[in-house]
C-alpha cells in the first residue's frame, strides 16, 4: 500500500552556489608600509651580495669571457659619440642598448672592472627588489614576497649575470620590470572594471565600457622596447606578454559579466594592445640607434649607393634601410654559428639542459700558482651555474605549475609560465645553433616566482587550522634554510675566491659541469 503522499520524504535537491554578482574588491596588497620595508631590507641584502668584491675577478686586468666584447664597445661609446667603433668578430652582432648602459659605469668610474660592472650590479639589485614586489602582488603577501627576495638573491645564475658585463642581465631586468608593469594594469583594469559595475556601465554596449589610458601598458611596452633593444630575443617577451595581456583582458570582461567579452577585447584592447606592446617597443629599438642615425662612422651607416642600392619611391628612408643591412648581417653571424658549420664551444650548451642547470659556463679559471687559500696553489673560477637547491627541483615545479594553470586555473602559475616559456622554448627551434647556459638567465627569475608561490601555497592553505599553518611555515623555513646554505657553499665559484684544489672537485656536483 503507497503511503500517502503527505508523509512521503522529500527528495533532497543539491544547492548550487552561484558565482558573486560583485567580484571581490581586490586590486592587489594593502599594507603598503609593510611592503615598503621589505623593499628596503631585500634591496639592501641584495646590494651587499651584488657589490661586495665586485672588481674581482679580471683576466690581468682585462675583462674575462664575453665581458671582453661589451666592456670595451661600451667605453668607445664614450669618445666615439655614443658609437662602437671596435666591433667584435668584424660586425656588430647586438643591439645598443646594453652597451650603452656599460658605458654610464665607465664614465663614473673609468674603464676598469667596477667602471664595467657598475649598471649591471644596480639593475641585479633593483631587478631582486622587482621580483619580491612582483610575487607579493601575484600573492597578496609581503611575507611571501619576501621569501621571493631571497631566493632571487640565493639563485646563482642571477647572481653571476648581475656581477658581470653581459648584456644578458640588462635584458632580464627590462623582461621582469615590463612583466611586473603588466600585473600592475591587470589589477587596475580591474578595478577600473569593477567601479563601472558598480556605476551601471558595464552592460552599457555590448562590448562593455571604455577603460581610459593605460599607463602601466604603456610602461610595459617601453620596458619590453629597451629588453629587444638590448637583445633581439627580447622580441619573444614582446610577443608572449602581448597575448598575456589580451588574455587578462578576456578574463576581466567575462568575470564582471561584459554582455560579448571577446568581442569587447577585439574592440576595445587590440588596437591599444598593439600600440603600447608592438608599436612602441619598436620605437624605442629604433631610438636606442638614434648616435648611429647621427654618426659619420658607425659601422654600416650609409651603405645606400654601396652595397645596397638607390631608393626606390616605395622603399623606406636610407637611414632606415642601412639598419636593416646593418641588423641583417648581425642576424647572418648569429644563424652561422651552428654546429653543422663546424662551429662548437666547450661550455655550449643545449635547451633542455637549461631548466636544471646541467651545462654551466665557466666564465674565468685560474690554477696557476694562486695564493690565499692555504694550499701551496689555489683555485679561482667563476661558474655561471643555478643554486642546485632551487634548479634541481624545475621539473616538479613546472610540473605543479602547469597543473596549477590548467586544473586549478590560478593565473598567477600562468603568467609566470608565460615568462618562464619565453625564455626557454623558442631556443627549441633552432637546434643546430651554438647555444650556452647564459641564455636561461631570463628563466631564473620567474623560476624563483613559482618556487615563491608554492611556498606561499604551502603557507597560506585555505580551511586549515593554525597547527598546520605553523608546520607549513616551518618547511619553508627549512627550505629557504637549504638554499642560503647552498648559496654559501657555491659563493666562492660565483665570486672568484681562491679555494684549495680539492675544494674546487667538491664544488662540481656533476660531471657535466667540468
Amino acid at each position: 500500500m503507497t503511503a500517502p503522499s503527505s508523509v512521503m520524504p522529500e527528495r533532497a535537491v543539491p544547492m548550487i552556489s552561484p558565482a558573486p554578482l560583485v567580484p571581490p574588491a581586490d586590486f592587489g596588497p594593502l599594507d603598503r608600509l609593510q611592503g615598503a620595508l621589505m623593499a628596503v631590507v631585500i634591496g639592501s641584502l641584495a646590494a651587499i651580495s651584488r657589490f661586495v668584491n665586485l672588481r674581482s675577478p679580471t683576466d690581468v686586468g682585462t675583462p674575462i669571457f664575453d665581458e671582453k666584447h661589451y666592456a670595451p664597445q661600451g667605453y668607445q661609446m664614450l669618445s666615439n659619440s655614443g658609437v662602437e667603433d671596435n666591433p667584435g668578430y668584424g660586425l656588430v652582432v647586438h643591439p645598443p642598448m646594453g652597451k650603452q648602459l656599460i658605458a654610464i659605469g665607465e664614465a663614473i668610474f673609468g674603464y676598469n672592472s667596477l667602471g664595467w660592472r657598475f649598471t649591471g650590479a644596480v639593475l641585479g639589485v633593483a631587478l631582486v627588489v622587482l621580483v619580491a614586489r612582483i610575487v607579493r602582488r601575484l600573492s597578496r603577501s609581503t611575507l611571501v614576497g619576501a621569501i621571493a627576495g631571497i631566493l632571487l638573491i640565493c639563485d646563482g645564475v642571477s647572481f653571476v649575470t648581475s656581477r658581470t658585463a653581459l648584456l644578458d642581465g640588462f635584458m632580464v631586468f627590462f623582461v621582469v620590470a615590463g612583466f611586473g608593469a603588466l600585473i600592475v594594469d591587470r589589477d587596475q583594469v580591474r578595478e577600473r572594471m569593477h567601479n563601472a559595475l558598480l556605476d551601471g556601465r558595464i552592460a552599457e554596449t555590448r562590448w562593455g565600457p571604455r577603460l581610459g589610458v593605460r599607463w602601466w601598458r604603456f610602461g610595459a611596452g617601453v620596458l619590453l622596447g629597451m629588453a629587444f633593444a638590448t637583445k633581439w630575443s627580447g622580441l619573444y617577451f614582446i610577443a608572449a606578454f602581448t597575448l598575456m595581456s589580451l588574455a587578462f583582458d578576456v578574463a576581466a570582461r567575462r568575470q564582471y559579466r561584459v554582455p560579448r567579452p571577446w568581442l569587447g577585447t577585439l574592440r576595445r584592447d587590440v588596437g591599444p594592445t598593439g600600440y603600447a606592446l608592438l608599436a612602441i617597443p619598436f620605437a624605442v629599438y629604433l631610438a636606442s640607434y638614434a648616435p648611429w642615425f647621427a654618426s659619420e662612422t658607425g659601422v654600416n651607416r650609409y651603405q645606400v649607393g654601396q652595397t645596397i642600392g638607390e631608393r626606390a619611391w616605395f622603399q623606406p628612408p636610407d637611414a632606415i634601410r642601412s639598419l636593416w643591412y646593418y641588423s641583417y648581417k648581425a642576424f647572418s653571424f648569429h644563424s652561422g654559428l651552428t654546429n653543422s658549420a663546424g662551429n662548437h664551444h666547450p661550455w655550449e650548451s643545449k635547451p633542455w639542459t637549461w631548466p636544471m642547470s646541467l651545462r654551466p659556463v665557466l666564465y674565468a679559471i685560474d690554477q696557476n700558482d694562486v695564493p690565499g687559500c692555504g694550499a701551496a696553489s689555489c683555485v679561482r673560477a667563476v661558474l655561471l651555474v643555478g643554486t642546485p637547491a632551487m634548479w634541481f627541483l624545475a621539473i616538479p615545479v613546472l610540473a605543479y605549475a602547469v597543473w596549477r594553470t590548467a586544473v586549478r586555473r590560478d593565473w598567477r602559475y600562468a603568467a609566470v609560465l608565460v615568462g618562464y616559456c619565453a625564455g626557454w622554448l623558442p631556443w627549441f627551434a633552432d637546434m643546430d645553433r651554438q647555444m650556452y647556459f647564459f641564455y636561461s638567465a631570463p628563466m631564473a627569475p620567474f623560476l624563483v616566482m613559482a618556487i615563491a608561490l608554492i611556498c606561499g601555497d604551502i603557507i597560506y592553505q585555505p580551511g586549515v587550522n593554525a597547527e598546520r599553518r605553523t608546520l607549513g611555515l616551518v618547511v619553508v623555513s627549512i627550505y629557504l634554510a637549504a638554499v642560503v646554505t647552498n648559496f654559501a657553499w657555491m659563493f666562492p665559484i660565483l665570486t672568484g675566491l681562491p679555494i684549495s684544489a680539492h675544494t674546487w672537485n667538491m664544488e662540481i656536483w656533476l660531471p657535466s659541469w667540468r
